[in-house]
C-alpha cells in the first residue's frame, strides 16, 4: 500500500475529504480482494455471490462519510502521517460495519432497491428464481444478505487488527458503535409498531445518526492516535448537534427526498417509520394530523396530502431551522478543540455542511 508523506491532502474534494476517499477506496478495494482470496473454499460461484452482493456493493457505495470522520478525528487528536495505516483501516473497518447495517437495513424494511439498483435480497432472489433453484426465492434472498451482513462484520473486525497499538481501544470504541447502532434499531423498529412522539424520535436520532455516523467515528481516529480526554469531549460536542442535524435531514428526505438523488425511496410516510419530522407535525396538528399521519400511508394521494399538512403546519420549516442551527452549533465547537489542525478545521467544517445538505 502506498503511503503519503504528510497528512495535509488538501488537493482534491475541498478540505481534503476527495483525497482522503480516494485512500480509504484504495485501502478498502485491498482489505476486499484479501478477504475474497481467503473464500475459495466456496468455489467459483459462491465467491461469485460474495463478489457480486458484498464487496461490490462495498466498493461501489455513499460518501464514505463515517470514514472520513475516523480520518479527521485521528487528525484532530495528534495522529501523523505515520499512523496513515492504521487510521485508513480502522476506516475501512467502520465502512463494512455500515455496508451491514445497510444489507440488514434493507432486509427488515423490505426495501426493493438502494443507491439506484436493486436491494441484495431483491437481486438474490432474482437470482434463485432464474436459476431454478429449490425453496422460497424471498426467503433465499433475504437468508444469503443476513450473512453477507455477518460476513461484513467478520470483515469489519479483520480490518481492525491493523489499526496499530491502541488496537484495544480501538476496539473498545468500534465495539460501543456496533452496540448503539443496533439498540437505536431495535428502537427504530418500535417505534414503526407503536408509534413515536418526538422525544423518543430524538433517543432513535441520537444512536442510529448521531453517535453511529459522527461521534464514534472520530472517537475511534482519536483512539487510534492515542488522544487525550479533552480532545475526546471536544469532538463529542462537535458530533452530537451535527449527528442530530444529519438525523432531521434524512427524516426530511424521508418525506421529500427524491429517490433519484438520493438513491433511496422516501418511504418514511409509506412505512410509518419514526420520523421527527412527522412527530412533529402531528404534534402540531392534534387530531387532524393523528388521523393522517399516525399510520403508514397507503396511496400517492394520501402521501401529497400528508407533505401538504407537515408544510402548511410548519414543522418543515421548524426543522430546516433546527438543523442550520444544529450545524452552527456543531462548528462552533470546533474552537474548543485543543491544538487542532487548520486542515482538519477546514474538513469537519465542510463534512458539516455536506452531512446536512439538502441533496445528500
Amino acid at each position: 500500500m502506498t503511503i503519503v508523506t504528510s497528512h495535509t491532502v488538501t488537493p482534491a474534494g475541498g478540505a481534503g475529504n476527495g483525497r482522503v476517499r480516494h485512500l480509504v477506496d484504495q485501502r478498502l478495494g485491498e482489505l476486499l480482494d484479501q478477504e475474497l482470496a481467503r473464500l475459495g473454499f466456496l468455489g467459483e460461484e459462491g465467491v461469485g455471490l460474495v463478489r457480486r452482493h458484498l464487496a461490490a456493493f462495498a466498493r461501489d457505495g455513499g460518501k464514505r462519510l463515517r470514514p472520513a470522520f475516523v480520518y479527521w478525528g485521528h487528525r484532530a487528536a495528534g495522529g501523523t502521517a505515520a499512523d496513515l495505516g492504521a487510521v485508513l483501516n480502522a476506516a475501512c473497518a467502520v465502512e463494512l460495519v455500515h455496508v451491514a447495517a445497510l444489507l440488514l437495513d434493507d432486509v427488515m424494511d423490505e426495501a426493493p432497491g438502494r443507491r439506484g439498483r436493486p436491494a441484495a435480497h431483491v437481486a438474490l432472489a432474482a437470482e434463485h428464481r432464474r436459476a431454478g433453484l429449490r425453496g422460497d426465492p424471498a426467503r433465499y434472498g433475504e437468508s444469503q444478505t443476513t450473512l453477507l451482513a455477518l460476513l461484513a462484520l467478520a470483515w469489519a473486525d479483520a480490518a481492525l487488527l491493523g489499526s496499530g497499538p491502541h488496537l484495544a481501544d480501538a476496539l473498545g470504541v468500534l465495539t460501543r458503535l456496533r452496540v448503539e447502532v443496533t439498540a437505536g434499531q431495535q428502537l427504530d423498529l418500535a417505534g414503526t409498531a407503536a408509534g413515536a412522539d418526538t422525544g423518543r424520535t430524538r433517543t432513535i436520532a441520537l444512536y442510529k445518526s448521531a453517535k453511529y455516523t459522527i461521534e464514534r467515528p472520530l472517537h475511534l481516529g482519536h483512539a487510534v492516535a492515542g488522544g487525550g480526554p479533552a480532545a475526546r469531549r471536544a469532538l463529542s460536542a462537535y458530533a452530537l448537534p451535527l449527528g442530530e442535524a444529519f438525523q432531521l435531514r434524512d427524516d426530511v428526505l424521508g418525506v421529500f427526498g427524491d429517490p433519484g438523488r438520493t438513491g433511496k425511496p422516501a418511504a418514511d410516510l409509506r412505512q410509518g417509520k419514526p420520523n421527527h419530522l412527522v412527530a412533529a407535525a402531528r404534534e402540531r396538528t392534534g387530531p387532524r394530523g393523528a388521523a393522517l399521519l399516525l399510520d403508514a400511508v397507503a396511496t400517492e394521494e394520501d402521501v401529497l396530502a400528508a407533505r401538504e399538512l407537515i408544510v402548511s403546519c410548519g414543522a418543515l420549516d421548524a426543522a430546516e431551522r433546527r438543523i442550520a442551527a444544529l450545524a452552527a452549533q456543531a462548528v462552533g465547537a470546533l474552537d474548543a478543540l485543543p491544538g487542532l489542525p487548520g486542515d482538519a478545521r477546514a474538513a469537519l467544517t465542510e463534512l458539516t455542511v455536506l452531512a446536512t445538505d439538502r441533496s445528500r
